[in-house]
């Protein structure tokens, strides 16, 4: 299976931009010391919600391990900086305005369901307990737009084996945190999603070796509005799939409710392939917006079948219709 990538052909710092330059000099000019520091250490908090965090060690990637594209990058500043996260509002800016307030340390996830082996994960026996890989993904949303990432993470089936499924497993749901006093889009009068977010996979799904556990991208621990400090990404499918914030997975042996799914079933469906021939119910899906674009420049592109992973994923779906299980 791994035949079918392309490995990557770059290194991981000639494709991470260093873009956030603090000056130290007018700071100090414009303070005393006190303030001064305070300042540099409101700058350097905005930094790191743009940038990310701690850089992140990932050295089987760098041996050339990794499944990537040849595709152009989309820049940090926009990867960052355009984000569908409701948990801290409805507007594209409104989680890296937000998504400050949530605090991600400490950080456990708790694996249930039909596994011989339920437990919890702490953060730092993930970042530690598996093997980091780069992994270069189209990132196609539901409402047209795109995005090409470099994340840094680790296959989901690894962590799954770990608590060994039962031979009745056949789906695994997934719960995004659910933290009130700080997630302010979910107190919002206007919410209509039933917190906490959940998603789903089948487990041939959630095993396939494209489907991503992410820590970071661009080479360091997500930012907060991009799901830190642990989402799922599954490149074939709607980017609403790829669940942020994770601190619940569970096996069952029938297929669980997701949340968009409950709130709108004729415009998301549960499977969500990328899929030009069916269209949204209020836009069409043929082409998508790739980013960075503007209004004189909309880098409007044809949207491929499965996202471009026909390849790899199209025999998880042979003999189902896919205008019925959209």
């Amino acid at each position: 299976m791994v035949g079918r990538f392309t490995v990557p052909r770059i290194s991981p710092s000639e494709i991470t931009p260093e873009s956030v330059y603090l000056n130290r000099r007018q700071l100090m000019r414009s303070a005393g010391a006190v303030l001064s520091a305070t300042a540099l250490g409101a700058a350097s908090s905005s930094a790191a919600a743009v940038t990310g965090g701690e850089a992140l060690d990932y050295a089987s990637a760098r041996s050339g391990q990794g499944f990537s594209t040849d595709e152009d990058k989309t820049p940090l500043g926009d990867v960052t900086s355009y984000n569908n996260f409701y948990e801290f509002g409805t507007d594209k800016g409104d989680p890296v305005d937000h998504a400050h307030e949530m605090t991600t340390d400490p950080w456990t996830v708790e694996v249930s369901g039909l596994v011989n082996k339920p437990g919890k994960l702490h953060l730092e026996d993930i970042l530690g307990g598996f093997d980091l890989q780069e992994r270069i993904y189209r990132l196609r949303c539901v409402e047209a737009w795109s995005m090409v990432i470099p994340w840094v993470g680790f296959p989901l089936a690894e962590l799954l084996k770990r608590f060994e499924p039962t031979g009745d497993a056949r789906f695994v749901e997934f719960r995004t945190l659910y933290r009130r006093a700080e997630m302010r889009g979910t107190r919002s009068f206007t919410s209509i999603i039933d917190w906490p977010y959940r998603e789903g996979l089948r487990l041939d799904e959630a095993m396939h070796p494209l489907t991503l556990m992410a820590v970071g991208l661009y080479g360091k621990t997500l930012p907060n509005q991009n799901g830190a400090p642990l989402r799922l990404v599954v490149p074939w499918k709607y980017g609403f799939k790829s669940i942020k914030s994770i601190v619940g997975i569970r096996l069952l042996d029938s297929q669980p409710a997701t949340s968009w799914q409950t709130l709108a079933p004729s415009e998301y469906g549960f499977y969500a392939n990328v899929n030009p021939r069916v269209d949204h119910p209020r836009w069409s899906q043929k082409y998508e917006r790739r980013l960075p674009n503007s209004l004189f420049d909309p880098n409007r592109i044809p949207t491929r079948m499965f996202n471009g992973y026909a390849e790899q994923v199209a025999h998880l779906y042979k003999g189902m219709d896919l205008s019925r299980f959209y």
